[in-house]
């Protein structure tokens, strides 16, 4: 058996309430009590919510972070780079062999790029796209 509840409503509510049981198999107990379960729903949802809320700061914060630092890292890359052009003398064309070292070195650089890259991968299973660094 059901338990009996007397509640009492305003008359703008108890109208609207009377227009929906005004349909066929509809009643007044039935619209007030998954009205409540969805009022319950929410509140349980809410508590979830604050408890996530705080994660998803957190997580917000350390993204900040992140990007700040990444920031930093490219601006000190291309200063690097802006310096070490500034200062290293152009290669003349004829220069053959001089040029044949700067490449070979280069070759190098993109070799152990490579490798660190692949081994950053095995060690997290994702791709550099994925938020894999060097």
């Amino acid at each position: 058996m059901k338990p009996r509840h007397h509640i009492y409503l305003d008359d703008e509510i108890s109208c609207q309430l009377d227009a929906l049981t005004a349909k066929p198999g509809t009643s007044k107990s039935a619209i007030i009590a998954d009205a409540l379960r969805a009022h319950f729903r929410r509140r349980g949802m809410r508590e979830v919510d604050d408890l996530l809320k705080v994660r998803l700061d957190r997580i917000s914060a350390d993204q900040r972070r992140t990007a700040r630092d990444i920031d930093v890292l490219l601006e000190s890359l291309s200063l690097f780079i802006r310096y070490q052009f500034s200062l290293t003398a152009q290669i003349p064309a004829p220069d053959a062999a001089a040029r044949a070292i700067g490449n070979d070195r280069f070759e190098t650089f993109i070799d152990q790029v490579g490798r660190h890259i692949a081994a950053a991968e095995s060690r997290s299973g994702k791709t550099v796209g994925e938020g894999t660094a060097l």
